[in-house]
């Protein structure tokens, strides 16, 4: 019983604790936690929900709400009143080598948010640019840079309508 609890205790897991650290943030920044928000820098009036995550290098513009279980990576810019809803997930790797890249941050991509977008329930952002003023519907997954203004559904996400 004694060899079960010393091999128990010299195996114990390292435990990180959500953190918010060295960031840069504007006037009038709601954040609910827990999250994980490092090296990152926002506009005014945003607002961050509570278990997200947002990594070092992240822009986020004036008057954006992100809300709760989002993944915000690197290399990811947001604009002006922009609207991310409940669990979108940003991806900057695309597994060119047939597995993740890992910390070779050379082999990621980045993406660019225009002003004006809301982007959907659980949609995938893979590294793209999204013009202003769109519409991303609930699950989409968005593929391919988008340039028109207009509302974008499906998987790969496309253009239904105009706003």
């Amino acid at each position: 019983m004694q060899t079960w609890l010393k091999i128990k205790k010299m195996n114990e897991p390292i435990i990180y604790k959500n953190q918010i650290r060295n960031n840069n943030f504007g006037k009038n920044v709601r954040i609910v936690e827990p999250v994980n928000i490092y090296e990152i820098t926002t506009g005014d009036n945003c607002f961050i929900g509570p278990f997200c995550e947002i990594q070092k290098g992240v822009v986020i513009g004036n008057n954006t709400k992100i809300q709760s279980h989002s993944f915000i990576c690197e290399l990811v810019t947001i604009g002006n009143n922009c609207f991310i809803s409940h669990g979108v997930m940003f991806i900057n790797d695309l597994f060119q080598m047939g597995k993740p890249a890992g910390g070779d941050a050379s082999k990621w991509k980045s993406t660019q948010i225009g002003n004006d977008v809301s982007i959907g329930t659980n949609a995938t952002i893979l590294p793209v640019s999204i013009c202003d003023n769109v519409v991303i519907g609930a699950g989409s997954v968005v593929t391919k840079n988008i340039t028109e203004s207009g509302i974008y559904v499906g998987n790969p996400a496309k253009k239904i309508r105009n706003i």
